[in-house]
């Protein structure tokens, strides 16, 4: 619907044919006031005197048509782009928009009229009626632009010609007269007979108003095709056809309607109507058709074809100028649709106010200036780019142009201020009669002289220094594509800007080109006529509203005089009404010039208050342009730092997989040996503790690396939860009997509470629900001294809530939020061993499974940490799939093949493994593991992953590649996501992070092999759950010993002599039952090897039998 208008026809749109583009363009010129034109130059100035006007008048439009047609073409611009690089400048060209949009407004009014009277006389309607008929029924033709034009004309044109010619020829073979009367008029003008140069004058005038048709022609001519060597005949053919080409068909059809207006009158019609296109038509139709009312039906459908044919052009060309015109003005682009109904608005206004009867003097006025603007283009494009007076690049983009060139702008403003003098008369009779002449000639000279003057830097501001090869270029304004013709660099966006974008834009001031802008030409203008003594703001002001002022005046002026004269030939005959006419026009002139006045006023000032808004907008907006590139240079240093803490964590990361890997290799041993040694009865009681703290050593030195690594992984964004069944009743219990025995050796009391039934099964993730419980729990009784530590236990609605209290130091408040950091040990603390990130995990742990972790404390009485966690209640019986006291399987043995570098862990799991019914196989890497598999395949494989020669992943996926299908599960001290993925996409099937959890291991061969245990005797079960508050609720005695056994303590503990210590603990055990608990709290100091701790238990112990006693 657009046709882009204010742009360059881009390729893609141009997809018709040089004859299409050319038919359309030719299509235009059917309109009927050519055969008026020339009917009335010939009643009203002769035969001779129109011919010769129209003859002259006709070859100097086709000799100022052709460059015009040709640039346009070949730049596929419309007139008023080409008016802008063609010395008028951006703002310069909106006078000329104007002078176009009025043409084709003063030209529809015209057609339409034409048709209006061929509808009035046809179906006897009134005749205003008729006006808006023939302006309104144009509208949907033009809406969808040149595609439905070119439509329209292709498949009007037939059937125009044919309607256009049949009177012509019916006159020439029925009317013998017609023959006659054309040879006598054309020896008469031939002869020179009648000739007037005043008459001939006078008819020129009114035959240039056609000159501005070239403009609707080109509007069409832009959609030619690229000229190429294959299409230039056609190309150049096309382009004089439908270019100047119009002007030969139209002095025939001109001349053809002076002979017709004679004719006519001859036949009785009068006058004063016999330049009318209808008659001269009904004419011709009635020579056609015996029967009047076909006829007249002929007529009415010819003159309706001719002239939609020209008026769909006219309205066309009107919404384009018209968007050109305001669009510069206003910054605004509503729609080319908009500007078509604006610009049938006003014809449709003329055409009311009988605009046909004042035809002589809207044409006679209208060609003054049309051929000054028509003749200054012409004369750029022949004369001053030849002679390097101006570019010779065709270059119409606001970014590139200054808003006023001298040299189109003062030529045209010349030449029609001096044509139109003389054709009111103030030159004289003859500068009346040739003022469009004057206008033509002077245009035409003063344009290479005053180019020659200023030279060729007022034509263009700067030149293009940013180059693309590319054929299309995103705007970064609107973000779509262009062709480069319509692109252009704005140093105010820093980007590439579209034409329409850049037109439209108001924000800019014009930055790209200061001192070329229309403020700077008036604030020059303003210095020079206006005294220093006003502010040069004042001096703008008045200067502005002068302008405005006298531009707004002379359009209500011409508007207005146009009426009056129309009402002053319809008042001629009335002689007494012609003054008060005259008094009613200058009383309603004067209070139009009074009231434009006042509008220029308030224009001028609203324009001034957006400048100081616009301006307020500019200097907020460059602020906010330096804070974002200081956020910018922020972001920078930013992602520097970013990139810096993302390879320092990398670097972290892969010292802590390094690290985890050395440590978890031996701790696996550790741990192993150590399960094996607890179970193996042949081992001393007395070593069976050195064997438990071995154990628990590992145990907390495995919990520290997986405490390090959850904390990486949190970091790292890579942790993630493994929800699955919870057997919640048993979960609870192996809790409880856990740290039940840690309470009583350390001389408290446990207290388990449940506040309300517990479900049986609910899901979630095991491992870190008992990892956030056992650190809440073993803190409670790590700081505890004496007292005791509750644990309480509650679910409803599918939230479970674990409360931890204890009766320890307690938490001063400004301490409670440091608790959560990681390392952070309080001072009270920090003689007792942690690593500080147990509260940090838990908490984080708590957020991550959707609950929270919350903490509240009195010093000196104790804290209560509080857990809440989202575990939904799945309901019924589950299998419990908790591995105790297995002593082999149902079925066959089966073979499982080790694959480890290691040998002591290969050692280690087969004294696991073997003990239960299994067959363990060994293979020291990956090349092993192939052969022994390829040979002799296992039931299952056990694989490490980092190994000599042939790694575990390349092992699997050799194994896959050779369709070997025993299940793998993964046995190594590479423990990150990255490595469980990577093992599973080589073909693994499962995975487990040394050091190895025997029941997990037995848990999952169960699951690949498909196994049953068999299991042993049980051991003596744990209390039931409603069986445990009672137990819990004892209150274990820790009573002191006799001051001379604390003081026989104090000793060993301060000479260091742990093993002295630990002997004589060993001989008074029995003597002191009462005193278990402290003697308890003694030796898992001593065996430890916590030596400060056991001198700040014994000093305190000696202050308080000191005191008892």
């Amino acid at each position: 619907m657009e046709d882009y208008a204010l742009r360059f026809a881009p390729r893609s749109f141009r997809k018709w044919s040089e004859f299409q583009v050319a038919n359309t363009a030719f299509g235009s010129i059917s309109f009927l006031v050519l055969e008026a034109i020339g009917g009335f130059l010939s009643i009203n100035y002769g035969f001779t005197n129109a011919v010769w006007a129209i003859l002259a008048v006709g070859i100097i439009i086709f000799i100022t048509s052709f460059p015009i047609s040709y640039y346009a073409a070949r730049h596929n611009i419309d007139i008023d782009l080409l008016t802008r690089s063609a010395g008028f400048g951006y703002i310069g060209s909106t006078v000329t928009s104007l002078i176009y949009a009025s043409f084709t407004f003063t030209l529809f009014a015209l057609e339409a009229s034409i048709m209006s009277l061929a509808i009035e006389l046809y179906f006897k309607i009134p005749l205003a009626v008729a006006h808006i008929i023939s302006a309104l029924i144009v509208i949907p033709l033009v809406t969808f632009g040149i595609t439905t034009i070119s439509r329209m004309q292709l498949w009007t044109q037939p059937l125009w010609l044919l309607m256009l010619l049949l009177p012509y020829i019916a006159l020439a073979r029925q009317e013998s007269e017609a023959a006659m009367t054309m040879e006598t008029y054309f020896w008469i003008a031939g002869s020179g007979q009648g000739f007037n140069w005043l008459a001939f004058g006078a008819a020129t005038t009114i035959a240039f108003s056609m000159v501005a048709q070239i403009g609707e022609q080109v509007d069409f001519l832009r959609f030619m095709p690229e000229l190429t060597e294959e299409n230039k005949v056609r190309w150049w053919l096309a382009t004089l056809t439908a270019g100047p080409g119009w002007i030969l068909f139209g002095m025939v059809r001109q001349i053809a309607g002076a002979l017709l207006a004679h004719l006519a009158i001859r036949h009785g019609i009068a006058p004063e109507h016999a330049h009318e296109p209808t008659q001269m038509y009904l004419m011709g139709y009635n020579a056609l058709f015996d029967n009047k009312e076909m006829a007249l039906l002929a007529t009415t459908l010819f003159v309706i074809v001719s002239q939609l044919k020209i008026n769909v052009t006219n309205a066309y060309a009107g919404s384009l100028a018209w968007s050109n015109f305001f669009s510069r003005l206003t910054h605004n682009h509503p729609g080319r649709v908009i500007w078509l109904l604006f610009n049938i608005g006003i014809a449709l206004l003329l055409m009311e106010f009988g605009v046909f009867g004042a035809l002589e003097k809207v044409l006679g006025l209208f060609s003054n200036i049309s051929i000054a603007w028509i003749s200054t283009v012409a004369a750029d494009l022949l004369i001053n780019k030849p002679l390097h007076l101006s570019p010779k690049a065709v270059e119409f983009k606001r970014a590139y142009l200054p808003d006023l060139n001298p040299v189109g702008t003062l030529s045209t403003f010349i030449a029609s201020v001096i044509s139109i003098s003389a054709y009111l008369g103030l030159f004289g009779v003859y500068a009346q009669a040739f003022s469009a002449l004057i206008a033509l000639v002077l245009a035409f000279m003063l344009a290479p002289v005053i180019a020659k003057l200023y030279g060729r830097k007022r034509y263009i501001t700067r030149y293009h220094s940013h180059k693309n090869q590319a054929k299309l270029t995103v705007c970064s304004i609107c973000a779509n594509p262009f062709e480069q013709e319509d692109m252009a660099y704005c140093p105010f966006y820093q980007g590439s800007i579209c034409s329409l974008c850049c037109t439209l834009d108001s924000r800019c001031m014009d930055a790209c080109k200061k001192g070329f802008r229309l403020d700077d030409y008036l604030e020059m203008f303003a210095d020079t006529l206006l005294p220093k003594s006003l502010s040069q703001p004042a001096r703008i002001r008045l200067v502005r509203y002068g302008l405005l002022f006298v531009f707004l005046s002379i359009i209500t002026s011409a508007f207005t005089g146009i009426i009056y004269y129309q009402d002053l030939l319809n008042a001629s005959q009335f002689e007494s009404s012609l003054a008060l006419l005259h008094a009613n026009f200058i009383k309603v002139h004067t209070a139009l010039l009074v009231f434009i006045g006042l509008c220029s006023w308030w224009l001028i000032l609203n324009d001034e208050s957006r400048r100081v808004v616009q301006d307020e907008i500019d200097r907020q907006t460059q602020r906010l342009r330096q804070e974002i590139e200081e956020h910018k240079r922020t972001d920078a240093k930013l992602q520097a730092a970013t990139k810096a803490a993302d390879r320092a964590n990398t670097a972290k990361s892969r010292f802590l997989s390094n690290m985890s890997h050395e440590i978890r290799t031996p701790l696996n041993s550790i741990l192993g040996y150590a399960y094996l040694l607890n179970n193996d009865p042949t081992i001393p009681q007395h070593r069976k503790q050195a064997v438990a703290i071995l154990k628990r050593s590992g145990e907390h030195l495995s919990s520290l690396i997986e405490d390090i690594l959850d904390i990486a992984k949190i970091e790292a964004c890579k942790f993630e939860l493994n929800n699955g069944m919870i057997n919640l009743p048993r979960f609870i219990e192996h809790l409880v009997s856990i740290f039940k025995p840690q309470s009583v050796e350390k001389g408290l009391a446990f207290r388990c509470q449940v506040l309300n039934t517990l479900p049986r099964w609910v899901r979630g993730d095991e491992k870190r629900v008992g990892q956030i419980l056992i650190n809440l729990i073993n803190n409670a009784i790590k700081f505890t001294q004496q007292g005791e530590v509750s644990f309480r236990v509650g679910y409803s609605c599918g939230v479970a809530t674990f409360q931890i209290t204890d009766t320890g130091p307690g938490i001063e408040s400004e301490q409670l939020e440091n608790i959560f950091q990681p390392f952070t040990q309080l001072v009270n603390e920090r003689l007792t061993p942690g690593s500080g990130l147990g509260l940090t995990i838990s908490k984080i742990l708590a957020q991550i499974m959707g609950g929270e972790l919350s903490v509240e404390s009195v010093p000196d009485e104790g804290s209560t940490f509080t857990v809440k966690l989202y575990l939904a209640n799945v309901g019924g019986d589950q299998e419990d799939v908790v591995e105790a006291d297995i002593i082999g399987y149902q079925g066959q043995a089966k073979r499982l093949l080790v694959v480890d570098d290691q040998p002591d862990h290969r050692q280690l799991l087969r004294n696991i493994l073997e003990p239960i019914g299994f067959i363990v196989e060994e293979a020291i890497n990956g090349k092993d593991c192939l052969a022994i598999a390829a040979d002799n395949p296992a039931d299952l494989i056990l694989l490490d992953l980092n190994m000599p020669e042939l790694d575990g992943y390349d092992a699997a996926y050799q194994l896959r590649s050779d369709n070997i299908t025993t299940p793998i599960i993964v046995l190594t001290a590479d423990a990150y996501p990255a490595d469980q993925i990577r093992a599973i996409n080589a073909g693994c099937n499962d995975f487990l992070a040394k050091p190895i959890k025997v029941p997990d291991l037995l848990g999952k061969l169960k699951l690949q092999l498909g196994l049953e245990w068999l299991h042993g005797e049980p051991e003596a079960e744990l209390p039931a759950l409603s069986q445990i508050n009672s137990i819990a609720t004892e209150v274990f005695s820790s009573a002191q010993p006799p001051q001379a056994i604390v003081q026989e303590l104090t000793n060993y503990a301060r000479i260091g002599d742990l093993h002295g210590l630990n002997c004589y603990l060993e001989e008074i055990a029995g003597s002191q039952p009462t005193c278990m608990g402290f003697l308890g709290q003694v030796e898992t100091l001593s065996k430890a090897y916590k030596l400060s701790e056991l001198k700040k238990l014994l000093e305190q112990s000696t202050i308080t039998a000191a005191y008892v006693d």
